[in-house]
């Protein structure tokens, strides 16, 4: 039998140091690029989850060879690929399970001509379109067919050629896709409105050490010089932004004393800050966060004496993947906050949940949420509850390690898609969380 739920009895104040794992985003790119090169690439800091074992497996059934040096350092080599993989029903229905194997599609492309992939998975949170990887492959060259019975993308290219790119959308995995199927392309392309994320100036770092040319680096304009091969590198992942916000969230609900080790803090953008607008004190040392026990935290409002608003952008705005826990965290602070979910539609689908554990929230449509704190007047009650998606499932789990009583969170399947070893990491700092 399956164990696919957490028992979580909260109201327990939480101490200890806990260190994030490596960035799950950066991790389902990067875990790509050995398929642009023959040589042996070695990548460290990789987080055992679910979405990046299942990764993994696709890239030893193309017949990359992986070798686990330690617990989280991998090496990859390319150098006997086996394509008819692709149309296998193992390569289908694994694919179809993670939103990451899209990723997969730029570097066979760019190295091999031609790429093959289901419509993959990932979390429901709203329509999450993949023209921009397409539309930017495509003016490389690549012919692109999807059939709607099968749900299979079709890409194809003799030679990808560098162009001027414009992009449709500020996409981080479409960026990065570009950017991949360029970097062998002949000629320059130049990428504008591209993604900025740490992830992607990571993945360009990357590439670069590896022989790529790529310039501009960090901004909005990439422009990339295409070349013939690329050799080998070593690469560590950076520290996982998001746990490092749930973390944060996670000692503010349950008024703990938190360090979190190893942060990642120059690469944090102005997470720390929106954190500290919600009341919040952090305390950095060097590149570790502590967050002291507050008895109570007050929500800032505008310079105006208007209601703060929260909301999401790309970066270096505040990450849509940390929403859902500000808004946990909203329920418990002193003071109000509107809470505006503005790239995904049904990230705030999971409030009923926390409005049914006492929590004061007005969902005004399917981007806002308008949050009345409770000032720590009433703690949350412990209920039943299922996870709908990775970030929602967290902050669920936040909302009952808070709460007062026994809760029940189903689906945790979810949450091991994103965050490892979780409930023994929680342990160590004081939770009673036991998987059922």
């Amino acid at each position: 039998m399956t164990l696919d739920a957490f028992e979580v009895i909260g109201g327990q104040r939480l101490s200890g140091e806990i260190v994030p794992q490596g960035a799950k985003n950066e991790a389902l790119q990067v875990l790509c690029v050995p398929l642009l090169s023959s040589s042996k690439i070695t990548i460290s800091n990789v987080p055992q989850i679910q979405d990046v074992v299942l990764l993994v497996e696709l890239l030893e059934g193309l017949g990359v060879k992986i070798e686990r040096l330690s617990g989280d350092t991998f090496t990859f080599q390319a150098d006997d690929i086996d394509l008819v993989y692709l149309n296998s029903a193992e390569f289908l229905q694994k694919a179809s399970k993670i939103r990451g194997s899209v990723m997969l599609i730029g570097p066979l492309l760019a190295r091999y001509g031609k790429a093959f992939l289901p419509k993959p998975g990932g979390d429901k949170i709203g329509r999450r379109r993949l023209d921009t990887h397409f539309l930017g492959l495509q003016s490389l060259g690549a012919e692109f067919k999807f059939d709607p019975d099968l749900s299979v993308y079709f890409v194809e290219a003799k030679q990808l050629v560098g162009t001027y790119i414009l992009m449709d959308e500020i996409s981080v995995t479409g960026t990065a896709n570009v950017v991949m199927a360029a970097v062998l392309a002949k000629g320059t392309t130049t990428i504008y409105n591209a993604a900025c994320e740490p992830y992607v100036q990571q993945l360009c770092k990357m590439l670069n050490r590896m022989g790529a040319k790529i310039s501009g680096v960090g901004s909005n304009m990439l422009i990339i010089e295409g070349v013939e091969i690329l050799g080998g590198t070593e690469h560590r992942l950076l520290p996982d932004m998001i746990e490092v916000g749930s973390f944060i969230g996670l000692a503010a609900m349950t008024q703990s004393d938190i360090t979190i080790k190893a942060a990642g803090i120059e690469e944090l953008g102005i997470i720390p800050r929106i954190f500290e607008r919600m009341g919040i004190e952090l305390v950095m040392d060097g590149d570790d966060i502590r967050v002291p026990a507050q008895e109570y935290y007050e929500i800032q409002s505008f310079i105006d004496g208007s209601i703060l608003t929260i909301y999401d952008a790309p970066w270096p705005g505040f990450t849509p993947d940390l929403m859902s826990i500000m808004l946990v965290v909203a329920t418990q602070a002193r003071g109000s906050v509107l809470i505006h979910q503005k790239m995904f539609e049904s990230r705030l689908f999971f409030v009923d949940k926390l409005i049914d554990m006492g929590a004061q929230i007005i969902l005004c449509d399917p981007h806002r949420a308008t949050v009345i704190g409770l000032d720590r007047r009433q703690p949350l009650r412990g209920i039943s509850m299922t996870s709908p998606d990775i970030r929602a499932g967290v902050a669920l789990l936040i909302a009952a390690l808070s709460a007062k009583g026994r809760s029940v969170i189903h689906n945790v399947n979810q949450i091991d898609r994103g965050y490892q070893f979780i409930e023994e990491r929680l342990k160590n700092i004081g939770a009673q969380i036991t998987r059922i």
